[in-house]
């Protein structure tokens, strides 16, 4: 029996406050941790507040702003004034073969040239996003760029070679120019309320992990409830440890389990 008790207190001595560990499992009080976590308020406002800070910095000093332009052509096969039921249909299917145009590295250096840029393949091509809007014969020619100017000017100029690439290569109708591109007025990102948001909260969600880390690796006594629920003992009194004097001469008293 003694050595079933010893045993039993050596499992329990790792035991954590507010839980219980048994060989497979453990059991957080959420109460405890949910107090804790309100005890130290302070320091979840303030990492959080510093979060915010640091992404604020990073938003506005660090990350290059980028500006989006956005041309549309309009897809339509038809030789007469005349528009039927298969001519839509067509330019429906035509307008989903059109955006492979856009990874033909034809394409990409007539705009280079016409332009006069240096840009690689694989430059011009993470710049611009070409989608056909489902149950539309619209291609939607998007240029990201860090100058307004130039995205605008990269969106037209696609759009004028893309039509006649199509037109020569493909044996079709020009596409029509539905939209041209306008010079953006505002970045597209970073989107700097988003990101400060994001910073605040990730800031919080930090510092409340370290605090319920903390809350969870501490493993020291503190009072009667947990003697018992630690050794299994129960505590017989509490004797009152006499502190340094205060400055009017009285001493300050703490508790102290025996």
């Amino acid at each position: 029996m003694p050595d079933h008790q010893e045993a039993s207190e050596r499992r329990n001595l790792g035991a954590l406050p507010g839980a219980q560990n048994g060989p497979d499992e453990m059991e957080i009080d959420l109460a405890e941790l949910f107090l804790r976590l309100l005890d130290r308020w302070y320091v979840i406002v303030a990492a959080a507040l510093v979060g915010m800070l640091l992404f604020g910095l990073a938003t506005f000093f660090v990350i290059t702003p980028q500006y989006q332009a956005t041309s549309k052509l309009y897809i339509l096969n038809t030789s007469g004034s005349a528009i039927n039921l298969s001519d839509l249909q067509i330019g429906s299917q035509l307008a989903n073969d059109y955006v492979q145009v856009f990874n033909n590295w034809t394409v990409h250096e007539r705009v280079n040239e016409t332009l006069g840029l240096n840009y690689s393949y694989r430059k011009l091509q993470s710049m611009i996003s070409v989608t056909n809007p489902t149950g539309t014969r619209l291609l939607v020619i998007t240029v990201t760029s860090p100058d307004p100017a130039e995205a605008q000017a990269l969106a037209n100029t696609y759009a004028a070679v893309s039509r006649e690439f199509i037109a020569k290569t493909m044996k079709t109708e020009q596409p029509t120019l539905f939209e041209e591109a306008r010079l953006p007025s505002s970045p597209s990102s970073p989107n700097k309320t988003r990101n400060l948001l994001l910073g605040f909260f990730l800031g919080a969600l930090l510092a409340v992990g370290v605090i319920a880390m903390m809350y969870i690796l501490d493993d020291k006594v503190r009072t009667a409830d947990d003697i018992k629920r630690v050794l299994g003992l129960p505590t017989l009194g509490v004797v009152t440890m006499q502190s340094a004097l205060h400055g009017d001469g009285k001493r300050a008293s703490k508790g102290a389990m025996k």
